[in-house]
């Protein structure tokens, strides 16, 4: 088409001009079935009006609902129902306002309906003629009320927000999905306009909707637990939650837990605090979880309190970083947990307080890092080694290193080596992942709802991931390296495939790398010197065994920090010839069978709204069913038309049914999303929006400010290669070309001469 051609519509409807005022009306040319009459009976006004806006979409217009009369006993009597382009706008003369443009026309088109003394309503007036156009086919997808956010669109804006897609992401999924914007039948100001409607729907009941649903699904759920504190202005100051999965999970799994804050996860800066462990795939798992209004020590005691209550046994090791706070409440609430502070934290403050200068170009960073991250070394090797470092670079009277040697308890790996599982977790860096997890399903502009509904998905998708990790351990078989040694295809059965797959090194490893320097009998056991050539040592591993009850321990204690056996117990094993994998060895946390929730699936609160309610279950088996057909007729597109047909047949009977049972009103539809119809008395009023530690940066000293600069690589210049400017504004290159143009303007005026 040449790019001058404009394309032109074809005029709908029939047009009439006024022979006395020269006026243009239309009149839509429609199927008679469709136009109202007068005298036509409804029975109720929602059948009236389905029945109008039917007419109206068949011949171009909008329509909007007008007048209403009701008697003194507040029954409707009268309803009109008018064209959108009914009257006119009225002026804003007013500065500063936005110019918007007015569709009103003045059209007097409508239909009137009175109450009949059946209970019924007829139209005694309608009038069908328009003093404007109609609009295109094309551009149907515009009016007003052709656009709605249906009961589809809505599932797919609340579905596609529960994995954190707002709603013009929804918009633009569904277009994909359509395959063109008028499909959809709405726009993407309809999808921001919903969810803005919902979000005020929420409003000031945020909290209270949040604690109405915890406690719901706690009287349908026994074993959920979830407590909140209050505010003394009765604002939520805290919630805790952990439900039925997280208990069983908790009995095996923890023995170690971190819990690390985490920030921007909704609108009221609440702080989000869950609590993480290593599950029998050596994966993260979620074992409860929390949202603090502060970050105090007294809302982290109510928090441990609630744990320890929800679960009755506190963790045997806890894993969080340097915060203060934390570790006042840890040591009032659980005592007898080990509390054992972040590495990774603690030795990224290294080069800042130290300075670059010393940690760079020096060993002395590589030096202390081989005996702070060490698993082998014992106290007093410790001990001596880091003052032996830091007298040797002349340290011994630094502040800031010596405040880290004085809570070494709580650190250094050398004075964990006698806490069972301890090596599990070192750093804080599992529970980062896990904000990080569920920061991919959070927003900070989230409400309280939103959150939890985050949460749930979050949850599906990690119980999805660790049923996948459970379906590859009993359906996939590894290949076994050493078929001869029987150990290694029985720890394949016993363990999970990411715990075989270690233990499968160790074996590679104790066959291909480990040799017996001697051995000797010591009360009662068999003393083994195990020479290990991955790591050179002064000394050699011991392995002590007694063959009567099969009990064996390693000078490394590899079992007791990580309860998985070692590379010199598998030489020792293999050199005793047992060919049975000693069952005491197999901790039941590393153990296929380890726990049965993989025919558990978390129950998001929708599933308990819709608990005996058939249509869910109806609409996904159509769903189901439609994909089915698809699937099996792409090939054939005969019988793929013959399926579109019946398809489009049930349309019109669709439409028939609509006329007869109106859509609920968006009001409905929010009650039954949030599970509250509106709201009557406040249990919890929603939390003061406050700063929290995560939302700025650390403020960092002067002297921290200038070892950092100091390490930094300066500027350098390209003429020179001097450093602290660079070559625009370098001395000896300005003076270089000063030269340059003095010898060149005397050259030229010698040959003038």
């Amino acid at each position: 088409m040449p790019m001058n051609d404009a394309i032109v519509y074809k005029e709908r409807g029939v047009r009439r001009v006024s022979p006395g005022t020269g006026k243009i009306f239309y009149t839509p040319d429609v199927s008679e079935s469709l136009k109202p009459r007068v005298g036509m009976v409804f029975d109720s006004i929602d059948q009236a009006y389905g029945f109008y806006v039917k007419y109206a979409h068949a011949s171009g217009f909008s329509v909007r609902k007008n007048t209403s009369y009701n008697n003194s006993k507040g029954v409707l009597k009268l309803k009109y129902f008018t064209c959108s382009k009914e009257g006119f706008k009225i002026p804003n003369k007013g500065k500063g306002k936005r110019r918007k443009p007015s569709k009103r026309v003045g059209c007097e088109a409508h239909i009137k309906l009175q109450l009949t003394n059946d209970g019924k309503f007829e139209v005694y007036i309608f009038q069908e003629e328009y003093n404007h156009s109609f609009v295109h086919e094309k551009d149907l997808q515009f009016l007003t009320s052709v656009r709605r956010v249906d009961h589809v669109k809505e599932n797919a804006i609340q579905a596609l927000s529960t994995i954190n897609l707002g709603p013009v992401r929804a918009f633009n999924v569904l277009k994909s999905l359509y395959g063109s914007y008028e499909e959809v039948g709405a726009t993407r100001t309809d999808f921001k306009n919903y969810k803005r409607d919902l979000n005020q729907y929420i409003g000031e009941n945020d909290a209270d909707m949040v604690i109405k649903r915890l406690a719901k699904k706690k009287e349908y759920c026994p074993n959920f637990s979830f407590e909140y504190e209050v505010n003394q202005d009765g604002t939520l100051g805290g919630v805790f939650w952990a439900d039925e999965i997280s208990k069983i999970t908790y009995m095996v799994f923890g023995d170690v837990v971190g819990f690390d804050a985490t920030y921007m996860s909704n609108k009221y800066d609440m702080v989000f605090v869950p609590f993480t462990g290593i599950d029998n795939h050596n994966r993260n798992v979620t074992l409860g979880a929390a949202l603090l209004g502060s970050e105090t020590a007294d809302s982290y005691r109510w928090l441990l309190r609630m744990y320890v209550k929800a679960f009755g046994v506190a963790p045997k090791v806890v894993v969080t970083d340097q915060d203060p706070t934390m570790k006042r409440a840890i040591l009032d609430v659980l005592p007898d947990s080990r509390h054992r502070l972040c590495m990774w934290h603690i030795w990224e403050k290294l080069t800042p307080k130290l300075g670059p200068v010393l940690c760079n170009p020096t060993d002395f960073k590589k030096t202390l890092a081989k005996i702070v991250w060490s698993d082998s070394i014992s106290r007093n090797e410790f001990e001596e080694k880091w003052h032996a470092i830091l007298s040797e670079y002349g340290l011994s009277n630094h502040e800031w290193l010596g405040s880290l040697y004085n809570i070494r308890h709580d650190w250094i790996p050398a004075y964990y080596l006698e806490e069972n599982l301890s090596g599990l977790m070192r750093t804080t860096s599992r529970s980062e992942s896990e904000n990080h997890f569920f920061n991919q399903f959070c927003n900070p502009q989230s409400t309280l709802v939103e959150f939890f509904s985050h949460f749930e998905t979050a949850m599906e998708a990690q119980m999805y991931e660790h049923r996948k990790n459970d379906h590859e351990t009993r359906y996939n078989e590894d290949e076994l390296w050493f078929p001869y040694f029987v150990l290694e295809e029985q720890a394949l059965k016993l363990f999970t495939r990411t715990i075989f797959l270690d233990q499968q090194l160790e074996i590679y490893d104790a066959i291909n790398k480990c040799a017996s320097i001697s051995r000797q009998q010591v009360d009662g056991c068999m003393k083994f010197e195990i020479e290990d050539l991955l790591q050179p040592r002064t000394s050699y591993f011991e392995v002590m065994f007694r063959n009567e009850d099969q009990t064996i321990s390693c000078s490394c204690r590899r079992f007791e920090q990580w309860g998985l056996l070692c590379r010199h117990i598998f030489y020792v094993l293999r050199l005793c010839y047992v060919t049975e994998f000693p069952k005491k060895y197999v901790a039941k946390r590393w153990r296929r069978e380890a726990v049965p929730n993989s025919s558990l699936r978390p129950i998001r609160y929708d599933d308990i709204e819709n608990n005996g309610d058939d249509i869910q279950e109806i609409l996904r088996e159509i769903r189901f069913a439609n994909e089915y057909a698809i699937n099996r007729l792409i090939q054939d597109k005969e019988q793929l038309c013959l399926y579109r047909d019946y398809r489009k047949a049930y349309m019109s009977k669709a439409d028939d049914v609509q006329v007869v049972a109106p859509a609920p009103s968006r009001k409905d539809r929010f009650a039954e999303m949030t599970g509250i119809s509106e709201p009557c008395d406040f249990i919890v009023r929603n939390p003061i929006k406050t700063r929290t530690k995560g939302t700025h940066k650390r403020l960092k000293s002067a002297r921290e400010i200038a070892i950092t600069q100091a390490g930094k690589k300066q500027k350098g210049c390209s003429f020179c290669k001097g450093t602290g400017h660079n070559v625009r504004i370098c001395s000896l290159r300005i003076q270089s070309t000063k030269e340059k143009e003095a010898t060149s303007s005397s050259g030229v005026t010698n040959m003038q001469e």
